[in-house]
């Protein structure tokens, strides 16, 4: 019998290519400003091109000795020049980093873990950016850069790249129906101090168009100088920036940016603690709403040196001008009689690191019994004359002297010779229903005009409220009760605690009176519940696809992020619900709470006519205002942010107090004041054509 043959089968296992790492020595990191860069070279790699799919970079890994690493920043440079940030600020001031390796599949963000991260992280940045089609082959170089010069070197003790099958991927968006703002550093650093130049273009096609990263700029293109912005923000992977637009040659030049009007300063909120992403645009709202300047904000997307960054909110900078906060200008030869008495900005804040001038209140915070104290910093002018601060810390001084005196309530002797009353009420009413955990303590600005133009000390505008709206879960920032303003009662031992004016301003009866009248006055309205919810689900609408893709990017719904309280919801739907079932809340713990009583005092009495509720705001092809108890009409302009005035058809049915606008369709989009005659008055109505 014959042997039996089997078949000849060629077993062939699966491709597969070896990771294939490459070294640098490493060497010193210098700490004198600039940043040292480490050369990798990458050789005879299989295969030689680099992608996101099949073969590319998968992992970097350090080891780093430094007094304080989180002044680090480290980033990898491809060959072809692309960037990819590693990671920065991170570790505090802990030594060093070791055999700290990051992979884009790891199941833990550096972010999330603690020093010295010996193990495999996913990178704060997107790493896959190299893996982009280029050769691979060439030099590669690690760049580290010391954000806090003249603090403390250190070393890099090694570094590595490996290349596998597993390849970082990235993540981007080809369109938005947002703005998209591309940022071009040619892959500079981008730190607190100094501002680097780069190039701005910004993609605007109009409301109901979408807007692709690779169309024409039409909105801005030029040059900037770009810095991160903000103190405990710095900390989150997603930074904040402020930017001043320049000319080639590093000059300040003023456009108008997304409708807003003319100016030079600016700056993009990450809002990555609040991920409502309304925080502050909620605040400028109800302040522009309740009659005051407030920071305009446009959201919109942002690419940087080619990489998606994120939903921001691009708004103005607090600043002295026509269109901002109307103060009369100061020059530095101004040291003498009106001239001096204005105008001036200036903040309650942290005089420790802040170049700005500032003096210290003699009066103790309220209820302080731990040597704590009220430092004020000057804004504008940025560099004061002596006499300058001496003048507005004096006046300061008065007010307090009159408001702690045993008259302090005489309405001719009193405070109110100082003070600006309508101003303290409505930035009094916001804070409240924000129950800002910052507020009056921390960005509280004030400012003041001429003694001619009727200056007293006014408060606003208003600023930096991420941490309002039950988004703080220390000091009882996200309770429903309670009061803001007695910050002293949940955190006694803060180093920064709000003056002793609130307290003490309601102990004056007229005062709580008319702080009653004015929250009626508003109930209805601009404060009221169901514009509140309109005005969340608006926006929530309006944010659907960046929320959606800044979320993407940055997956942090449902998960902490400092400081957000408990519960976390894991949805964007979730996070605006809970926003407005809190406001809700609050709201009703004001009305039952609120002190005074409602009759002819003050401002705002309950005989007055109620403020005009408009709707659609932002519109399109009509406006619907509710007028409150007005009962002739003269007429309606719009005027637009350069001042050019536009008149606009009316309808105007007294029995049911409705004026319907009709304004022209081939009007801008943009922001807009609509004026309304009322008979021997005007009423003042910010608007807006388009989406905001």
């Amino acid at each position: 019998m014959g042997t039996r043959c089997l078949p000849f089968v060629l077993l062939l296992a699966p491709f597969t290519t070896r990771a294939q790492t490459f070294t640098t020595s490493g060497g010193a990191i210098p700490d004198d400003g600039t940043a040292v860069e480490f050369p990798i070279a990458v050789s005879g790699l299989v295969p030689s091109t680099v992608d996101t799919t099949t073969f590319g970079l998968e992992t970097v890994c350090v080891d780093i000795e430094h007094t304080w690493v989180s002044d680090l920043e480290i980033r990898l440079i491809a060959p072809d020049g692309t960037s990819a940030l590693v990671f920065g600020g991170i570790g505090g001031d802990t030594d060093f980093f070791a055999n700290t390796c990051l992979n884009a599949a790891a199941d833990q963000s550096i972010s999330d873990a603690a020093p010295p991260y010996t193990g495999t992280f996913r990178p704060q940045g997107q790493m896959g950016l190299v893996n982009n089609g280029q050769t691979g082959d060439g030099t590669w170089k690690l760049r580290i850069y010391d954000t806090y010069a003249f603090a403390d070197a250190g070393t890099l003790l090694s570094a590595s790249i490996t290349f596998g099958n597993d390849p970082a991927s990235y993540y981007t968006i080809a369109e938005s129906d947002l703005p998209i703002i591309v940022i071009n550093t040619g892959g500079q650093n981008i730190v607190n101090e100094p501002k680097v130049m780069a190039t701005m273009g910004i993609i605007d096609n109009g409301p109901g168009n979408m807007n692709h990263v690779t169309d024409p700029f039409n909105g801005y293109n030029d040059h900037i100088g770009i810095e991160v912005r903000g103190n405990s923000s710095t900390m989150f992977q997603k930074k904040s920036y402020g930017f001043e637009l320049w000319d080639a040659a590093g000059a300040e030049i003023t456009e108008p940016l997304l409708g807003m009007p003319s100016e030079s300063d600016w700056i993009l909120s990450a809002s990555y603690s609040d991920k409502s992403l309304l925080n502050n645009a909620l605040t400028f709202d109800l302040g522009q709403r309740m009659g005051h300047y407030a920071p305009r904000w446009r959201h919109a997307e942002v690419m940087l040196d080619g990489a998606y960054l994120g939903t921001y909110v691009l708004m103005e900078k607090i600043k002295r001008d026509g269109d901002r906060v109307a103060i009369a200008k100061l020059q530095p030869q101004d040291t003498v009689g009106d001239e001096l008495s204005g105008g001036y900005i200036f903040k309650i804040d942290w005089a420790q690191g802040s170049n700005a001038a500032y003096w210290t209140s003699p009066f103790a915070p309220a209820e302080a019994d731990n040597g704590q104290v009220i430092e004020f910093l000057m804004d504008y002018p940025n560099e004061p004359a002596p006499q300058q601060v001496a003048y507005i810390a004096a006046y300061v001084d008065s007010f307090e002297v009159a408001l702690d005196g045993p008259d302090f309530a005489d309405t001719t002797s009193g405070y109110r010779r100082f003070l600006n009353e309508r101003s303290a009420i409505d930035f009094f009413l916001v804070n409240e229903l924000a129950r800002n955990v910052d507020g009056y303590r921390l960005s509280t600005f004030l400012h003041k005009d001429k003694d001619s133009n009727g200056g007293k000390l006014t408060l606003g505008p208003l600023w930096d409220f991420d941490l309002g709206f039950a988004n703080a879960n220390y000091c009882n920032g996200s309770t429903v009760e309670g009061w803001a303003y007695e910050f002293y009662l949940d955190c006694p031992d803060d180093g920064k605690q709000p003056p002793f004016w609130w307290p003490r301003l309601l102990e004056d009866p007229a005062f709580a009176d008319s702080l009653r009248c004015r929250w009626e006055n508003l109930r209805g309205n601009v404060l009221g519940i169901a514009r509140l919810d309109l005005w969340c689900d608006s926006m929530a609408a309006h944010l659907a696809l960046g929320a959606q893709h800044n979320f993407t990017l940055w997956p942090i719904l449902g998960a902490w992020v400092w400081p957000n309280p408990d519960p976390l919801p894991d949805s964007y739907t979730g996070e605006i619900d809970e926003l407005k079932n809190w406001l809700h809340s609050r709201w009703q713990w004001l009305d039952d709470h609120i002190p005074g009583h409602c009759s002819d005092v003050g401002i705002g009495t309950a005989g007055a006519a109620a403020a005009p509720v408009v709707y659609p705001n932002p519109f399109t092809d009509r406006i619907e205002v509710r007028l409150g108890g007005r009962s002739a009409i003269s007429g309606c302009i719009l005027i637009d942010a350069l001042g050019a005035e536009t008149s606009v058809p009316w309808h105007f049915s007294a029995p049911e107090q409705r004026l319907v606008i009709t304004p022209p369709s081939a009007l801008p989009c943009g922001m807009y004041l609509l004026r309304i005659g009322t008979g021997d008055a005007w009423l003042n109505v910010p608007v807006v054509r388009g989406t905001l």
